[in-house]
Parts: C-alpha cells; sequence; structure tokens
C-alpha cells in the first residue's frame, strides 16, 4: 500500500457512522461504576481497620512482653573477694 491508499483507508475508516449505541448503555455504566466505586471505599475502610487492628494487638503485645528489657540471669554469679 502507498501513503494515497493508506490515507484513504484511513478517511473511508474515519468517515465511517459508528455503530448505534444501545439506549440503556448510559444508565448500565453508571450502575457498574458506582458499585465499583463503594467496593474500593469498602475494601479501603477494611484495609484501615486491619492496620488499626494490627497496631493495637503490636501495642498490647509490647507493652505485656517488653522485649527491649533484657531477662533476668538464670545464674548466680560466683562469688569473689569474700
Amino acid at each position: 500500500m502507498n501513503r494515497a491508499q493508506r490515507e484513504a483507508t484511513a478517511r473511508q475508516i474515519m468517515e465511517r457512522v459508528p455503530p448505534p449505541v444501545p439506549p440503556d448503555l448510559h444508565a448500565e455504566v453508571v450502575r457498574r461504576g458506582s458499585r465499583l466505586l463503594r467496593r474500593k471505599a469498602a475494601a479501603r475502610r477494611l484495609l484501615y481497620l486491619l492496620l488499626l487492628a494490627a497496631s493495637v494487638a503490636f501495642l498490647v503485645w509490647a507493652m505485656t512482653a517488653r522485649p527491649w528489657v533484657e531477662p533476668p540471669s538464670q545464674t548466680t554469679p560466683p562469688l569473689t573477694d569474700w
């Protein structure tokens, strides 16, 4: 195909009448879009709730276990200089 034929073919494609759009398409798209937004919002809330629960669980564990404190020695040091 040379350039003129390609341009003519492209013009024919662009000048075609688009296929008819179903009349209820807009309502269906709006319904699906709003449902998708509600699902995303619910998922985001659930994620934040899980993050909050994990943070609270970690804080409770840290306050009870106190992992930063060195555990007490299990043996008695030897007595010297008596």
